[in-house]
């Protein structure tokens, strides 16, 4: 299915929606910089923290030939890849930047760090979680350059399991920036590096190990403001294969860092507890009334894969499946090993490592998982701060989950005005508070409809009555069934 764009925001209402979305970084508190002490901490480590190998005492994997697939445009790159197959199966180098040794603990770069939690992304620019000297230079995996980084190698069979597992602190640099697009049709058309060409094979797997474990992806495609041409337009559509292949790579490697952790007896995992079984026979019978019945001799994944992603009903089902996937948060410990330390929707103990740029609590993971890895002891530091990361990473995605869910409606509101009057056409999802949850066509927008009490998985139309670009408020009226 194509992507789904709207017309950019008119010129006429643009100001005001600039005004609306500064108003809600006031709202919500963000950060508008970093403080005096904070800068020159950061400058003073990327100019201090040495990338040779043998004056830091690092093994040398410069003639790794890593690569980077990111979003286009991107320059806090956390991650880099080499992936080589072999007769057995293949062996995977997974570079994560090496954060930590640019933060020093306590220093004023940490206590900003925790403060703000992770980058928070807003159409009118992100707030990053570290300095740009730092996130976007010293510390980034940018191409042809010298950059520190935690490297994985994993020794994986013929099915993308892994048999041997190591973690190095080691100079590693990148041949090239990828884009996702990029990369996508580099794959496709037989052009791309051998890492890349690996990617189908190694994702294809992962995914059915997945299924094998009973994990389960709602894949579910997302509005996404995008700045284009001086202003903003919505984008939704499914992501390309290339981005689920690369986010199986992340995933392995959260598996991992959960594994050492749990072994070790330390570490912080990222936790959701499984749906209850009134919460599955529920979610079973409205697959039943939305006409794509849940089978039992399905599992609930394969039940989710097997989802026409243009189908109203099956835009609904994964609605409603969405329900089923809360309760995620962090689990520290140390000492006593979790009970219960599963993922539910990855169905294996899980843990945030792979983004230590855009996120606090993986520069912890990174920190325990090479410590037990290499026999060596956890820092002092890291045992005495872990049990406020909990909450310090709540409070943080928290904020970033307004503040994204605020700023589309802004957006929405901005792409539609003017429109007061024009009837559209969308997918019933389900409800939400005393409304409808409708996904609109065209332009790919999700509004809530006060009062309406059609089906779930029905088509509407609605008229648009009121646009309120302040709040990001949208008034409609139902015409009728389409």
């Amino acid at each position: 299915m194509p992507a789904r764009r709207s017309r950019l925001v008119p010129s006429a209402v643009s100001g005001q929606l600039a005004a609306s979305l500064a108003a809600l970084r006031g709202e919500l508190d963000l950060p508008t910089g970093f403080a005096p002490d904070v800068l020159a901490e950061a400058e003073d480590a990327a100019h201090r923290v040495s990338t040779n190998p043998d004056a830091a005492h690092l093994a040398d994997l410069r003639d790794i030939e890593f690569v980077t697939i990111d979003p286009a445009g991107s320059t806090d790159l956390d991650q880099a890849l080499h992936l080589e197959r072999t007769p057995e199966g293949a062996v995977l180098h997974y570079a994560i930047a090496d954060v930590p040794a640019f933060v020093r603990p306590g220093g004023a770069v940490d206590a900003e760090a925790r403060r703000r939690g992770q980058t928070m992304y807003a159409p009118d620019g992100r707030v990053p979680l570290h300095p740009e000297t730092l996130s976007e230079d010293a510390a980034s995996l940018l191409p042809d350059q010298d950059r520190r980084a935690y490297v994985w190698r994993f020794l994986l069979d013929d099915g993308a399991r892994p048999v041997e597992t190591t973690l190095t602190r080691a100079v590693v640099r990148s041949r090239a920036q990828w884009s996702y697009r990029d990369a996508q049709r580099a794959i496709d058309d037989g052009s791309a590096p051998a890492s890349l060409r690996a990617l189908p094979w190694f994702g294809a797997e992962r995914a059915a190990r997945e299924s094998e474990r009973g994990g389960a992806s709602l894949n579910i495609p997302d509005t996404e403001v995008v700045a284009e041409d001086g202003g903003y337009r919505l984008v939704r559509g499914p992501s390309l294969p290339v981005e689920e292949w690369n986010a199986q790579v992340s995933l392995l490697t959260g598996m991992a860092a959960a594994e050492i952790m749990l072994a070790g007896g330390i570490g912080i995992l990222r936790t959701m507890p499984p749906a209850s079984d009134d919460d599955l026979a529920a979610f079973r019978v409205e697959t039943v009334a939305l006409g794509i019945p849940w089978r039992f001799d399905m599992s609930y994944g394969e039940f989710l894969r097997s989802l026409d992603r243009d189908d109203p009903a099956a835009l609904a089902v994964k609605d409603a499946a969405a329900g089923l996937f809360r309760g995620a948060g962090y689990l520290a410990f140390d000492g006593d090993v979790p009970d219960d330390p599963l993922q539910a929707a990855i169905a294996a103990p899980y843990a945030h490592t792979t983004a230590p740029l855009r996120r606090l609590v993986d520069r912890w993971s990174l920190v325990v998982c090479h410590a037990l890895a290499s026999g060596e002891q956890v820092p002092d530091w890291v045992r005495a701060s872990l049990p406020e990361l909990p909450k310090l990473m709540a409070r943080s995605s928290s904020i970033s989950s307004r503040l994204t869910g605020a700023a589309i409606d802004r957006v929405e509101a901005a792409v539609l005005s003017g429109r007061e009057g024009d009837v559209f056409t969308g997918a019933v999802l389900g409800r939400r508070g005393n409304g409808v949850r409708v996904q609109l066509v065209d332009p790919p927008a999700q509004v809530t409809v006060a009062g309406l009490e059609t089906a779930s998985g029905s088509l509407v139309r609605l008229r648009l009555d009121r646009t309120d670009i302040a709040t990001g408020t949208l008034d409609f009226t139902l015409v009728d069934g389409a």
